[in-house]
């Protein structure tokens, strides 16, 4: 009779070992679902920051028909500023002033709910582009390597 000592001791390590690379494979696949999920996210808010300029459009359609005069396409959304008259009930806000503050709610929101959000509105009568850029992979530099979303509409 040969005895052997250790040798289950020897079975724990090995099995722990393989446990903990399965472990660690677990913890890769979690983080990936992750940074997809966040992606999708940022997706998804681009989607509807993108028809929610287009519906803000088509409510101010007197301003919008100026198709390459209008202040959506003359004015990019980061250089739009409030308009105090434009958020009062019984305000008087003309639809430049509405459009103009359109852009700067826009903006605010692309800034607030995308990691370096920005968006550009261009227009071929009669068709505008809303097109939206985002920092998906957080490098802090918006490049080829991230997605972007680009929509057209009529009014």
């Amino acid at each position: 009779m040969k005895i052997t000592k250790g040798f289950t001791l020897i079975e724990v390590l090995v099995s722990t070992f393989v446990l903990s690379v399965g472990l660690l494979g677990l913890a890769g696949l979690q983080v990936t679902g992750l940074r997809n999920n966040l992606s999708a996210y940022t997706r998804s808010q681009s989607t509807q920051l993108a028809y929610d300029i287009s519906d803000k459009m088509r409510a101010n359609i007197i301003e919008a028909q100026n198709f390459a005069g209008s202040i959506y396409v003359t004015i990019a959304p980061e250089d739009a500023t409030e308009k105090a008259s434009c958020k009062a009930i019984a305000g008087n806000c003309t639809p430049a002033d509405m459009a103009e503050h359109d852009l700067w709610e826009w903006n605010a929101e692309l800034m607030n709910l995308l990691p370096s959000g920005s968006g550009t509105i261009t227009v071929a009568p009669p068709t505008y582009k809303v097109a939206i850029t985002w920092d998906d992979n957080r490098d802090d530099v918006v490049n080829g390597d991230d997605p972007n979303f680009e929509m057209s509409f009529q009014l």
